[in-house]
């Protein structure tokens, strides 16, 4: 749905995983992140997540950042195993207001224990580390002393889009940022990344999001079911507008797209990096040597 002025969207989000192995599953443990989250700017409306086969134990809870995961054990045996989610959400504008403390000397978002709490955890490198010297520098050409934060980011958003290639297949989930700085090319988890580590890199708390990013197809082309996928993106932690403000907001930002968020991105989860949200993880118990994965993406406006 769209309202009259164009801020409110609904999407009917169907995000299919098939699982195809060589040989027969005895047992298979999952964990998925399917489900989109609820905040200020976004409303789940219904939601749903079927597996075939049908799991003999499965249950449902918040991780330590607030996301819904999902658990399943299938103890059936087969060779095929597909986890479904159907969901739908109405998003709202974000605003990327720069009269407020987005305006302000990007300095004065370091978060600390007394201004942002629960933000500081968004400060730390990862391990193995990802912040270089290559990187440290890389991020003080945006962040440049007294620059208001909004500025520094849409810069360091644009540069990153220019300077890195979106190459599908380039990389993995297990490509560390060094490589991608290397190679300048990557997808969009890794150009996330890239731009978390800048951040962290000058003290400033990033978040890793996982969700969807709605397009529309071509003029004169229909869409394309299940064509979408899922996508990344990153975001900077704000400081309140006033003392008594501890918990601040977030300002969604996508450098595969040069773009800050807004309502055409639904969001699932978020962490400190991807590891901490895929999709979809588990173990399985099987004498397979083959196996594959295909994933089907389903993004539609929804009318009404």
């Amino acid at each position: 749905m769209i309202d009259r002025d164009g801020s409110v969207r609904r999407y009917r989000v169907a995000h299919r995983t098939t699982y195809c192995y060589s040989d027969e599953v005895a047992s298979s443990y999952g964990r998925a992140y399917l489900t989109p989250r609820e905040f200020p700017g976004q409303q789940l409306l219904s939601h749903e997540i079927s597996i075939d086969p049908v799991p003999s134990d499965q249950s449902i809870g918040p991780d330590v950042y607030g996301n819904t995961t999902s658990y399943f054990h299938v103890t059936a045996p087969h060779r095929t195993l597909v986890v479904t989610g159907d969901s739908l959400v109405e998003v709202d504008h974000r605003d990327h207001a720069a009269d407020g403390p987005a305006g302000r000397p990007w300095e004065l978002a370091r978060p600390t224990g007394a201004t942002g709490p629960l933000a500081v955890e968004f400060t730390l490198d990862l391990h193995p580390p990802e912040i270089t010297s290559e990187v440290r520098a890389y991020a003080a050409e945006s962040l440049i002393p007294g620059r208001p934060l909004l500025d520094a980011v849409a810069e360091l958003t644009s540069r990153i889009h220019a300077d890195f290639t979106y190459q599908s297949g380039s990389t993995t989930v297990s490509t560390k940022v060094a490589d991608v700085f290397a190679a300048r090319a990557g997808v969009c988890q890794d150009f996330a990344r890239i731009a978390l580590a800048c951040l962290r890199s000058h003290g400033l708390a990033g978040r890793y999001v996982s969700g969807y990013l709605a397009t529309d197809p071509p003029p004169g082309r229909d869409r394309m079911i299940g064509a979408d996928a899922t996508h990344a993106w990153a975001a900077v932690w704000i400081p309140g507008t006033d003392d008594h403000d501890r918990t601040g907001h977030w300002l969604d930002f996508d450098p595969t797209n040069d773009q800050f968020g807004d309502e055409r991105y639904v969001t699932v989860a978020w962490g400190r990096d991807y590891a901490d949200v895929p999709p979809l993880r588990g173990i399985i118990y099987t004498d397979a040597k083959n196996s594959t994965i295909t994933v089907s993406v389903d993004v539609s406006p929804v009318q009404s």
